[in-house]
């Protein structure tokens, strides 16, 4: 039996040995008639990239697994008998492929225009024009004359307006699979999948149901995706721009944490750049009566959260209470709390019971704002911009009217944003940096990183250290960089030592926490939670990859490398504050002065905490 072990161990180690080797040999080939040596495994496509040849793709996605769907990216290769999907091709010895010869361009012309033959193409009337991957084909490769006769009246597609958060437009769709693969791969949903065959085949939910009814998260990381306008998020413009022009009514922004270093991709900035100031001026112009900021009730929520953290420890450790719920989990995220109440619908008691900072904001904004301003309530219209489409489904929660009214009236996109602002003629390169207003436009470096994977976390631990220490974390800076980074989780450590008398019960305690990010990765650490393997006190999860940064409402494209520049530039804008820990915020301490009395207290739990529900899971 021994002996049998060790052989199979050894065969592990052999093909173990055999990959890292494998991936070690260098390939050679030629592309157009240039040479290049890649790593054995490399597609045709990625080597192609490599010598900055373009090959055009529409179902391939750098995140997410190969399809080969859309045949596209065809090329020819010398001595093959067909053309060969470029995506899903792996180089190999002595391969030469050329890329634009007379029978590759004639394919992929073919290829564009049987897409446009079933594809609904009112494109000037289209939220997705100009943008839209397939239109920028059809530029380039069929235009003129088609062979192709048009099939779209032929087809019955529907449009389902069902979910709050975006719009599934069948018309649209040229089955690439991107939205499928995305919601198994990335969020473990599977909300969506392809359905029938040949000249029937379609993006379907369970049933054919509409997309309310169905267990999706509305994270849209689908719309993120799709390379069309199969899928895009249900735009609130109008309504802003009538609530903006009726003179009756005060008209309230806020502005999320994420959006701010990601805005100005879509108005002419590289990814990662800094637009805070510029974005400040370009509300006030295009006519919002305040302009103030969801940092605010970042801060805000890190007192309500850590507080409730510091309390749970307490009656867990101390007391011996076996109703109180350890790990608790964050609840800033909408799609991670509606994945929990699908999924993991058990564990609803280990959720904090604060509001998101967006729905603090909305909940205030209708009555500490309004008291302060002298302003009616009933006149009041709160707007948020936010770089996730689940926040829509979120402001229309039924729990979300703490204010006697509806707490966030309309949400508004990072994108959606960026289009106002086009509407309103306004040259966001010449703009100059302007501040938020006061009242809720106060806010610290800690609220800033909420807009990151991690972020949180590092700002919860920021200040829940110092309360029961009376000292600041122990790393460099303030930058607690172990829970940092785009890993799918992370776990962190940290020693509490030198306690304050009334926190003494935590001396010398390790307190494990615990980071995800994506729903995938959400799935794993329940998973462990639920097995009663997971030795946390505290878990942060954020339904998108790299959390808010790489929202469902964020500009188009997404990839890795565009998210690890907004997370950059994240971070810079917390090391450019003032102050960077949340208890330090002025206007957060003379809201709990004048209103809220203290963290956690009655009033508190009237207007910033809530309850979720179970879901069914189908």
């Amino acid at each position: 039996m021994l002996s049998e072990q060790l052989l199979k161990t050894s065969r592990r180690r052999s093909f173990t040995n055999y990959l890292m080797k494998k991936r070690k040999l260098m390939v050679n080939l030629n592309i157009n008639d240039q040479f290049i040596s890649v790593p054995a495994g490399t597609t045709v496509l990625a080597a192609a990239q490599k010598l900055k040849i373009t090959i055009p793709t529409l179902c391939n996605h750098p995140d997410l697994c190969v399809a080969g769907n859309c045949r596209v990216c065809v090329v020819e290769q010398k001595g093959a008998r067909t053309l060969i999907a470029s995506c899903a091709t792996p180089v190999s010895e002595g391969m030469d492929i050329h890329t634009n010869t007379l029978k590759v361009r004639n394919a992929r012309k073919h290829i564009v225009e049987l897409l446009l033959s079933e594809h609904r193409s009112d494109c000037t009337k289209c939220y997705k024009n100009t943008k839209c991957e397939l239109q920028a084909l059809a530029n380039e490769f069929a235009f003129g004359d088609t062979i192709f006769l048009d099939l779209v009246e032929d087809h019955q597609y529907s449009i389902d307006r069902s979910s709050p958060s975006f719009i599934k437009d069948d018309s649209k769709c040229i089955r690439c699979q991107r939205c499928v693969r995305t919601c198994s791969e990335l969020q473990y949903i599977s909300a969506i999948a392809v359905a029938n065959k040949g000249a029937h085949q379609k993006i379907s939910s369970f049933h054919d149901r509409p997309m309310s009814h169905v267990v999706c998260t509305n994270c849209g990381q689908c719309v993120n995706r799709c390379p069309t306008g199969a899928l895009v998020e249900k735009t609130y413009i109008d309504q802003v721009w009538d609530a903006i022009y009726d003179p009756e009514k005060h008209v309230v922004v806020q502005t999320a944490p994420a959006v701010r270093v990601a805005l100005g991709e879509d108005l002419g900035y590289d990814p990662g750049e800094r637009v805070t100031g510029k974005m400040v001026s370009a509300l006030r112009q295009v006519g919002f009566d305040s302009v103030l900021d969801t940092d605010f009730s970042a801060d805000l929520t890190i007192m309500e959260e850590g507080t409730e953290l510091l309390t749970r420890l307490k009656k867990a450790l101390v007391e011996g209470d076996k109703k109180t719920r350890i790990p608790m989990f964050t609840s800033c995220s909408p799609g991670w709390i509606k994945f929990i109440e699908h999924k993991y619908p058990d564990f609803l008691p280990n959720l904090s019971t604060c509001k998101s900072p967006q729905q603090m904001f909305g909940a205030l904004a209708k009555t500490y704002f309004a008291k302060k301003r002298k302003l009616d309530p009933s006149k009041i219209v709160s707007v948020s911009v936010m770089p996730c489409t689940a926040k829509k489904f979120e402001a229309d929660r039924p729990e979300m009217r703490a204010s006697g009214y509806k707490d966030i009236d309309y949400v508004l996109t990072t994108r959606e944003l960026a289009v106002m602002i086009k509407q309103a003629g306004i040259d966001f390169r010449v703009l100059k940096p302007s501040n938020y207003d006061s009242i809720m436009g106060e806010s610290t470096g800690a609220a800033a990183i909420f807009g990151a994977t991690g972020g949180v976390m590092e700002a919860a631990l920021r200040t829940a250290y110092e309360i029961v220490t009376g000292r600041e974390v122990p790393f460099n800076n303030l930058n607690i960089t172990p829970i940092r980074g785009l890993e799918g989780v992370k776990e962190a450590t940290i020693k509490i030592e030198g306690c304050t008398p009334e926190w003494k019960f935590l001396e010398g305690v390790e307190l494990k926490v615990a980071i995800a990010h994506g729903l995938v990765n959400a799935n794993k650490i329940m998973k462990m939670v639920k097995q009663g393997k997971a030795p946390y006190h505290f878990i942060e999860i954020m339904a998108c990859p790299g959390g808010c940064i790489g929202g469902g409402g964020q500009p188009i494209p997404t990839s890795t490398e565009i998210r690890e520049n907004r997370i950059k530039a994240i971070y810079s804008e917390d090391e450019h504050m003032i102050l960077r820990k949340s208890h330090e915020n002025p206007e957060v301490m003379i809201l709990y002065k004048e209103f809220l009395d203290k963290p956690n207290s009655h009033k508190a739990h009237e207007l910033l905490h809530t309850h979720y529900v179970e879901r069914d899971d189908y």
